[in-house]
């Protein structure tokens, strides 16, 4: 049995896209077989983004974001979906990990510790939707934004092994391309991936 977080990054809490479905498809499959789940929904969640490197180093992580810093801690394994925006993640969902992946949570608090990677022992899978091929994202624009965030995020934590699906063409309309993503997340939620 394995603790799982799934963090929904679509930042519009309306329902009806794909990262929701697809969101709940994995948490249904993994409660399935056992795992336990906790889940996080970006789009839902009021919080304030932070403008300078003191609030980060030494402020508070606000109140409507601490429970989910104790879900991440209490987690083995991540899960982290999000559309695709101007070729990054949605601002709502870096704003998140700025505010949750602090020092002293995160890494390592002052000069000393700056390269203590305090959340080793955790898995992740970031699972990516957006409306190009996604051959062109990897091969055209080189995927430099999710290998930023695996490297400059989720790495620099310690958080390993790291894996990725990509979702492309999302918006063509197709019910059951859409349904086929959505059991392949509940496939992978049974397996804890």
């Amino acid at each position: 049995m394995t603790r799982i977080v799934v963090i929904e990054g679509h930042p519009d809490p309306k329902p009806g896209h794909l990262c929701h479905a697809i969101a709940e498809a994995y948490a249904a499959g993994a409660a399935e077989r056992g795992h336990e789940v906790k889940r996080v929904a970006i789009g839902a969640i009021d919080f304030p983004l932070l403008r300078s490197r003191e609030e980060w180093e030494a402020g508070a992580t606000p109140e409507a974001l601490r429970g989910f810093q104790e879900h991440i801690g209490w987690a083995e394994h991540l899960l982290i979906i999000y559309p695709l925006w101007l070729g990054g993640m949605p601002a709502l969902l870096k704003g998140f990990f700025e505010q949750i992946f602090r020092p002293g949570f995160a890494i390592g608090r002052g000069s000393q510790g700056m390269g203590q990677k305090l959340l080793k022992g955790k898995s992740a899978r970031i699972v990516v939707t957006m409306g190009m091929p996604v051959f062109v994202y990897r091969w055209y624009f080189g995927a430099h934004s999710l290998k930023s965030f695996e490297r400059n995020i989720l790495k620099f934590c310690g958080i390993g092994p790291i894996r990725e699906t990509l979702f492309g063409m999302v918006e063509s309309g197709r019910p059951a391309r859409q349904e086929k993503l959505i059991e392949t997340m509940r496939a992978m939620g049974r397996n804890a991936g």
